[in-house]
Order: C-alpha cells, then sequence, then structure tokens
C-alpha cells in the first residue's frame, strides 16, 4: 500500500517517468553508438582483408616464376587454392568493391559456405566461428587466381549482448539520481498541498517560501496572497462583530433597566429571559468569530494538570464531574484553544448530560481523552449535525435561553486549531461522549504533581 501511494504522487511518477526515460534513452544511444562501432570494426576489416589479397597478387607479381607458381599452388596462411568445391552463397559487395578499386575490373569476393572451403575436415566448431570469401583476381601477366581466405566471424550488434552487471548499474545509478531529482521537483508541491490542508484550521501559519520552478512559485505565490486576503476577510469580520457586540451593550443594559420597571411579573420574567438569550446568543457568536483567530504557537501543555484544574472549576460551581483516569503525557497544543475545546465539552456534558466523566489515556500512539455525561445521548442519524453552527438538537431538555448552539462548533474549530480530531458517540450504558484525539508532541509526563481533588468513588467535599 506505501508503494502503490508512492507511485500515485507526483513524485512516485516523475521517478518511473525518468527511470525509464534516461535508462532507456542511455541503452539506445550506447546500442546506436555499438553499431557505429561495429560498422567502424567491420570497415576495418574489409581494409584488412582487401590488403591481404592486394598483398598477396602483389608478392605473386614480382616472385620469379618458380616462386609465383608455388604461391598459386600453395596458397599463404589464411589464403589457399581454390579448390572448386566451394558453395557459393552470395557475393560481398563490400569487398568485392575494394577489391576492384585495388585490383582491377576482373576482381570479385564471394561469401562461400564455411564447411565448404577448407582445406582439410574440421569440427563443426570451427567453422561456425570463421567466415570464407571466394577470391578471383588476374595476376599482372593476366594468369587467372581464384583463393579462399578464411577470416574469424565477427558477430553483428545485438541487444542481448549487453552485460547485465553493465545493466545493473546504470540502473541503480540513475534509480538514485532520479529518486533526488523527483524529491526535489516535488517538495515544493507537497509543502503547498501540506498548507492547503491546515488552510482551513491555521491562518495564522507562515507564509510558504517561494521556491522551485516559475510555475510552482507563481502557484504558491498565489496561494499565500490567497492565505492573506481570507485573514484579512476574516479579521475585518471579527472585528465587526466586536464593534457590534460592544454598541448591543449599552442599549441592553438600558432595555435591562426599563424591563425591570415593567408592573406584570410574569411578562417580566420572559421578557428579561429573551433579553437573555439575545444576550448569550451574542457573546457565543463572538467567541465562534474569535475561534478562527487563534494566533498562539504550539508549546507543551500537561493534559493530566489541565483536566484536572476543569474538574475543580466545576465541583466549586457545585456541578457534578470527575476526572476517572489519567493518561501521565504532555502534547503540544495551542494551550488557550485547548482549554477553551476541552471546557466547552464539559459544559456541554453538564448542561444537557447533568454530569461529566472524563478519562485520558494513551491508544495506538494518541491521546483520547473522553468527555462523558449520563443524558438521553443524541439520535445516532443526528451526530454530526451536532457540530453545525446553531443546531440545537430536540433532545436538549435546557431552556431555550441556554445557549444559541454553538458550543460543539467551537469546540470543533478549537479541536481543529490544536491538529487533533473530535468525535461524538453514544456512550453504550447510556449518555453521550466526546472523543478529543490529539497526537502531536506526546512526551510521558511521570513526575507530574499529584493531583489534589477527588474521584467519583470520593465523597464529595462540602459546599456550604
Amino acid at each position: 500500500m506505501t508503494l502503490r501511494r508512492y507511485f500515485d504522487s507526483m513524485a512516485g511518477r516523475l521517478f518511473v517517468f525518468l527511470l525509464i526515460g534516461v535508462v532507456g534513452s542511455a541503452s539506445l544511444a550506447l546500442g546506436v553508438a555499438d553499431l557505429h562501432r561495429q560498422s567502424d570494426l567491420q570497415r576495418i576489416r574489409w581494409e584488412r582483408l582487401a590488403d591481404r589479397v592486394q598483398d598477396f597478387v602483389a608478392l605473386a607479381d614480382n616472385a620469379p616464376q618458380a616462386l609465383r607458381t608455388k604461391l598459386t599452388a600453395d596458397g599463404v596462411p589464411g589464403l589457399y587454392p581454390a579448390r572448386g568445391q566451394e558453395k557459393i552463397e552470395r557475393v560481398d559487395p563490400d569487398l568485392t568493391q575494394r577489391l576492384v578499386h585495388r585490383l582491377g575490373p576482373d576482381a570479385r569476393a564471394d561469401v562461400v559456405l564455411p564447411r565448404t572451403c577448407f582445406p582439410r575436415p574440421v569440427t563443426r566448431t570451427s567453422y561456425s566461428q570463421l567466415s570464407c570469401w571466394l577470391i578471383s583476381a588476374k595476376l599482372a601477366n593476366g594468369t587467372p587466381l581464384r583463393m579462399t581466405m578464411i577470416s574469424p566471424l565477427v558477430d553483428d550488434f545485438r541487444l542481448t549482448d549487453f552485460d547485465p552487471v553493465f545493466l545493473s548499474v546504470l540502473i541503480l545509478a540513475v534509480g538514485v539520481l532520479t529518486v533526488f531529482a523527483a524529491r526535489m521537483a516535488a517538495a515544493p508541491l507537497g509543502d503547498l498541498s501540506r498548507a492547503a490542508k491546515s488552510l482551513g484550521s491555521d491562518l495564522d501559519s507562515s507564509p510558504l517560501p517561494e521556491r522551485g520552478p516559475n510555475e510552482v512559485r507563481d502557484a504558491v505565490r498565489a496561494f499565500n496572497t490567497m492565505q492573506g486576503k481570507l485573514r484579512d476577510l476574516v479579521v475585518e469580520r471579527t472585528k465587526i462583530l466586536a464593534s457590534i457586540t460592544h454598541d448591543l451593550q449599552t442599549p441592553l443594559t438600558r432595555l435591562r433597566l426599563r424591563l425591570e420597571k415593567v408592573d406584570d411579573i410574569a411578562l417580566r420574567s420572559r421578557l428579561i429571559d429573551d433579553l437573555r438569550g439575545m444576550q448569550i446568543l451574542i457573546r457565543e457568536g463572538l467567541d465562534f468569530s474569535r475561534g478562527s483567530q487563534i494566533d498562539e504557537p504550539f508549546a507543551p501543555v500537561a493534559l493530566d494538570a489541565l483536566l484536572e484544574s476543569l474538574v475543580e472549576d466545576a465541583e466549586e460551581r457545585g456541578q457534578d464531574a470527575a476526572l476517572l483516569q489519567r493518561c501521565g503525557y504532555d502534547a503540544e497544543a495551542r494551550p488557550r484553544a485547548l482549554q477553551r475545546c476541552l471546557g466547552n465539552l464539559v459544559d456541554n456534558a453538564l448542561k444537557y448530560g447533568g454530569s461529566a466523566e472524563i478519562t485520558a489515556r494513551l491508544e495506538g500512539g494518541v491521546i483520547n481523552i473522553r468527555i462523558r455525561d449520563h443524558g438521553p445521548g443524541i439520535d445516532p442519524d443526528r451526530l454530526d449535525a451536532a457540530f453545525e453552527p446553531f443546531v440545537r438538537l430536540e433532545t436538549s431538555v435546557s431552556s431555550p435561553s441556554d445557549g444559541a448552539g454553538l458550543g460543539l462548533t467551537i469546540a470543533r474549530m478549537l479541536a481543529q486549531k490544536n491538529d487533533a480530531e473530535l468525535v461524538l458517540a453514544n456512550h453504550p450504558e447510556g449518555g453521550l461522549e466526546a472523543t478529543l484525539s490529539l497526537k502531536r508532541g506526546l512526551v510521558a509526563n511521570e513526575g507530574c504533581a499529584p493531583w489534589t481533588g477527588y474521584l467519583k468513588t470520593d465523597p464529595a467535599p462540602s459546599l456550604s
């Protein structure tokens, strides 16, 4: 699966393309070069064969009659008198052309079947490795000359003649080079892809360095520009909402003072509840807007200490909260964002479920923080809808003024800011369970300070 994913990536495809292209082109270039080398060797061979025949004819022309007769009757090594049993296969045009140029128009070279031109029987292995020609020419005195010339066989070039060691070294060297080349070419695009994935959760990240080919630099430059415009847009939206919230405080306060003068107690109570709902809506809307503007850096966070402080805060308010299991780990997170995320989850459990039980443990290299309540839970088909803004599920037992339906939306947004995952599920024994999974910078913290609170099995302290 890892190899398949690699070859589906741009770097993997560039690697395959470069490896096949470079090895193929190098092999083809070497093949063409070897063909030229073979052609040059063959041309040199023809020249040497023609020199041998020319030297023999010149020697016979200049020798005394007795020596000439002996030469034409016995021949010399590699050049023997024809016996008349040679089987001609074809004319050799290249060698014939050279002999005509040197000895005159009567010269001719015919390719002969090797096993028919030897003066004595030889083994099949011997003649299969030799070439033979029937040479026809005339001496200076007009005497016809027919000789058989023998030469070692020169094989034609074939791709199968490649040395496997050479091919292995070539493929290995080109493979290493193409791996680095593919990584260098795909690295800027990989950075752009990762930045695009994290854009929704972190608009305040540093601009990407503009590196790579011109097209990649243009894409990175456009991405940085888009990120800056989105950040400016969100900042402007937050400022507008903050200004509206601030400006609404004065008329809402005056409205509250005037409502206190209403004589009808029931009507006054309903109007004050509506006013409180407006204030909660404004406050949570502002929190939702500010949630996308977390600019604090990642830092080590003692998870157990953070969970203990959340439980202690709930206990001080007289609410039913308990830390059932600690994890003994620190994690890298944005501290305020993580605290607000967990605080929203605990408040949600207390508000809609009446209690909050917290456990934290390391599971598969991830810290899972589970916050469970004992409420009615949520319809499984609507678990995802609980994260949508301004969604209030009908299983809620609280009054409409208790919130605007943004608690879980803000919690998920803050979880994404911490590179974490937030999941809701109905507990098998009843109630709703929210699981926050942290995986960044986990470090065991065995020496953390002990918690001085109490577990659910301990008696609760007096609140009087």
